[in-house]
């Protein structure tokens, strides 16, 4: 190896030396932990306990977990595919060339980096049972009783779910865009002589090659909606009941209100496998469209 090789590789490792150094601390280092304090009993306060698998055990006669994991799937089942969808068509109506379009795509992407607590904050006075203006609007549409929302155990997922694609569509959107630009217009052109039409251009050409997008978006979709926690500890603080109680304010409550740290550990635990799991089925499957395509 000649000298600047070793040159070059050595100011290659400087600059990642900082992530790799942050990476370590705050990422390896506490998953690790974890994974040993899942089969402890520690509550803090007291020296820690080896119980095995004990506390694995205990998630099958835990109906919180239970509903937990079922709030976490529901709400991702829905999220996932719905924001994809809002993104995407965001995308394709903001790729044309129009006046001011760079202001449409501002006011679209606003909500990703506004601030969570206000937009909660708005979104429950809008579905306010009473006062909220959604539910005022149903009742001069004839609606004599609307939905209580997010004090209704049956309603209470979806506002989350709506409220997320709100929020999260216009990031997404963003992807989608760069990677609509990224398309010859060549290909475009050549389907329109061949006499393709709308659809099928769309079908043909950009679903296609929007193909390394989509798979980027949705296993980063999938991975924020199975670590859902802030905005579901604002807007209904896993209630009511535990209606939206997903997995992360579980082991949330676990941990810091319960203090059963090892206990909060094992849920963390098969969170992080569940989503393994999920990814992988996502590469495999993104393969498989790859050859299809």
């Amino acid at each position: 190896m000649t000298k600047q090789k070793v040159k070059n590789m050595a100011m290659a490792y400087i600059f990642l030396l900082p992530n790799l150094v942050g990476f370590l601390i705050f990422t390896l280092i506490p998953i690790v932990c974890s994974m040993g304090l899942s089969f402890m009993e520690w509550d803090s306060a007291n020296p820690m306990v080896f119980v095995g698998f004990e506390n694995f055990k205990r998630l099958w006669t835990d109906d919180t977990f239970k509903i937990s994991l079922w709030n976490t799937v529901y709400y991702s089942v829905f999220t996932v595919p719905l924001t994809m969808a809002a993104a995407l068509g965001l995308a394709i109506i903001l790729n044309q060339k129009m006046k001011g379009i760079n202001i449409f795509r501002t006011i679209f992407f606003f909500p990703h980096v506004a601030s969570l607590v206000a937009i909660a904050v708005v979104w429950n006075l809008l579905f306010h049972p009473t006062l909220g203006p959604v539910n005022n609007i149903l009742r001069f549409l004839g609606i004599a009783n609307p939905p209580g929302w997010t004090s209704s155990v049956d309603w209470a997922m979806p506002v989350i779910i709506i409220v997320s694609i709100w929020k999260s569509m216009g990031y997404y959107m963003i992807l989608y865009l760069s990677g609509l630009q990224a398309i010859p217009r060549e290909l475009y052109e050549a389907a329109k002589v061949d006499g393709a039409n709308s659809f099928q251009r769309f079908k043909s050409i950009t679903l296609p090659m929007l193909t390394p997008t989509t798979f980027f978006v949705s296993i980063m979709l999938t991975i924020a909606c199975f670590k859902v926690f802030d905005l579901v500890s604002v807007m209904t603080n896993g209630g009511p009941g535990r209606a939206t109680n997903v997995l992360v304010f579980n082991i949330y409550n676990t941990a810091f209100i319960n203090y059963e740290f090892g206990y909060a550990s094992a849920i963390s635990m098969i969170l992080f496998i569940i989503v393994l799991a999920i990814t992988i089925v996502q590469f495999r499957a993104e393969k498989k469209w790859v050859s299809y395509m």
